[in-house]
């Protein structure tokens, strides 16, 4: 029973990983490793408003590499093109893949601002990755 359990719980941890598991493999083992270490390293200490643009320059590049031939298959590249298509900030399937990242780091996207109002890193990189290519004075 202990085993079943044990497996049970290995399964879970696989399914809930799956987002993470296709980013890795659409950006890389290196890239993704490195990318785990940078949130790590910034998220505890970092300000929402810059670690936005940093996991938003991040989607950028997975975007990015949906254009090769070898990743046509990952599913997060349909996800990045509904996400695109639609202008939707809150795409939930791309908030998971996000929220999948921050757990891989081991590090915290919720947040609670000095009014006690809870806030999400990971919802503010979907914003800020939404209006990539944005700019409003052109």
């Amino acid at each position: 029973m202990t085993k079943q359990t044990s497996d049970q719980s290995t399964s879970k941890k696989q399914n809930k990983s799956k987002p993470s598991s296709d980013l890795e493999k659409l950006v890389g083992h290196e890239t993704y490793t490195t990318w785990v270490q940078m949130l790590k390293t910034l998220v505890p200490h970092g300000r929402t408003h810059r670690l936005a643009v940093v996991v938003a320059g991040m989607l950028q590049y997975a975007y990015e590499q949906c254009n090769l031939k070898k990743n046509a298959d990952n599913p997060l590249c349909k996800i990045f093109e509904n996400a695109i298509e639609s202008g939707d900030e809150s795409n939930d399937d791309l908030l998971d893949v996000v929220k999948a990242f921050f757990q891989d780091a081991d590090v915290e996207y919720e947040r609670v601002n000095s009014r006690g109002n809870g806030y999400s890193i990971a919802e503010e990189s979907l914003r800020e990755f939404s209006t990539w290519e944005f700019m409003p004075w052109e």
